[in-house]
């Protein structure tokens, strides 16, 4: 494996979390949910350009990983895990409520799949469907939080 491949590998896996041989997903969110945590300390409009940046990618990240690991959309890549928890939190404040309701409902909508995010997942394929269907899941998440925050505030 070619010291590119070995970089791309370690950054899909989201520095290898994805490896982690019980829920990779679960372990995969962590990492995102410290990037959440810097993002917002920044301006939202600049956290949602970057949270754009990093799902442009995330995309690419993962479309190559796939090929280099040799699977269609294995466990271990978990950047679309990161990049769906970044959408998740995004422009909110970033408080113990928020990061755990936050990961909560992300890793529900990732895992339960309902509609679209069930049809995104199963007709894209590639990078592109492999962080979609995460990007989606991240923005039930956020408007779910947003109505929590509006009605325990």
């Amino acid at each position: 494996m070619s010291f590119r491949d070995r970089v791309v590998v370690f950054l899909a896996t989201g520095f290898y979390t994805g490896n982690i041989p019980k829920a990779p997903g679960t372990f995969g969110t962590l990492p995102g949910l410290c990037l959440c945590f810097f993002l917002a300390r920044l301006p939202w409009p600049i956290s949602i350009l970057l949270i754009f940046i990093l799902i442009a990618v995330a995309v690419w990240l993962a479309g190559q990983a796939e090929k280099v690991i040799g699977q269609k959309d294995p466990g271990c890549i978990v950047i679309d895990e990161i990049a769906g928890m970044t959408v998740t939190l995004a422009a909110l404040p970033f408080t113990l409520y928020t990061a755990i309701a936050g990961f909560v409902l992300f890793r529900f909508f990732d895992i339960v799949k309902p509609a679209p995010i069930k049809s995104i997942d199963r007709r894209l394929h590639g990078g592109i469907g492999i962080v979609l269907d995460d990007v989606i899941a991240g923005i039930f998440a956020n408007i779910i939080l947003r109505v929590g925050i509006l009605i325990f505030k």
